[in-house]
């Protein structure tokens, strides 16, 4: 079964589906999911096929937009990672307001960009019983500073132009989201998921990559445990690399899994045998824990 529903964060309408199996219902509370999407990602990409599955084993799924993406109110393409954080809170919230939800049993799953959300999200919300994190990253800044010191005084830059410009006119340079994340596996996979959902097309502020250098979700995932956290990384990562999760698992306390999926990239977690593979993972540690 699958409703659509809306809720509220910060002001800001925020547009969802709620995912559950018929047996769902006032009379049989479940344990819920809260599903978080990656960059610039809408709630018709790659969610339904998680949520469904997560439906089928006996969770209630929740799928939503970002706000200012997909069919959510907010200032466009806006991408600022607190923010997003914030619209996790707010859906963790709303989740506990379900009749068919057990508000003391929800857990997290996100992916990219989402993956690195729900592990901050968890770090400084004490709500979140069972995470769930693939193909994520712990320090948005980490990649750049491995490149030549000329292209990181390139970019730093950028950013500060950008960010004289926004205080002396008030606005912010808008950019297509493949100029932030610009290697070619992202390139063809955001130009193909455009071709099925021309929603999907959106820019971003520079302001996007200011956020995300200084964003550093590995500097509170100490504080998720006891709760559980699971983390599934691609070998071939390019957008983020295996070895983010893997700092992100030496800073994390117990109860924690660190799962890397061997010869694939990021988008090939999707699709296939990888996509099983990824669900089965987090269905069991959600069976286990949550």
């Amino acid at each position: 079964m699958e409703r659509r529903v809306t809720y509220y964060s910060q002001g800001a309408r925020i547009s969802a589906v709620v995912y559950s199996s018929d047996g769902a219902g006032p009379g049989r509370r479940l344990p819920g999911i809260v599903l978080c999407h990656g960059f610039t990602g809408i709630k018709e990409l790659i969610l339904p096929d998680y949520a469904r599955r997560f439906a089928a084993a006996g969770y209630v799924a929740l799928a939503f937009d970002y706000r200012g993406f997909g069919e959510s109110e907010g200032e466009r393409g806006r991408l600022i990672p607190y923010e997003q954080v914030m619209d996790i809170r707010n859906s963790l919230t709303f989740m506990e307001t379900l009749d068919d939800v057990d508000p003391e049993r929800i857990g997290l799953w996100g992916t990219s960009y989402g993956a690195a959300n729900v592990i901050y999200t968890a770090g400084i919300d004490p709500r979140p019983r069972c995470i769930v994190a693939q193909v994520g990253f712990g320090d948005g800044g980490r990649e750049l500073s491995r490149r030549p010191p000329e292209e990181v005084a390139a970019v730093m830059e950028m950013i500060r132009n950008e960010r004289r410009l926004r205080v002396l006119t008030g606005k912010s340079t808008m950019v297509d989201p493949l100029f932030i994340l610009s290697d070619p596996d992202s390139v063809a996979f955001f130009q193909q998921a455009m071709k099925e959902l021309p929603q999907l097309k959106t820019q971003v502020p520079l302001e996007t990559a200011e956020a995300t250098l200084e964003y550093r979700p590995e500097d509170v995932v100490g504080r998720i445990a006891p709760r559980a956290l699971l983390l599934i990384a691609a070998e071939l990562d390019v957008p983020t690399p295996a070895d983010e999760f893997r700092s992100v698992y030496a800073k994390a306390g117990e109860p924690k899994k660190l799962v890397v999926i061997e010869g694939i990239r990021h988008y090939d977690i999707y699709q296939g045998q990888p996509f099983e593979r990824s669900v089965q993972e987090a269905l069991d540690w959600y069976g286990r824990y949550l």
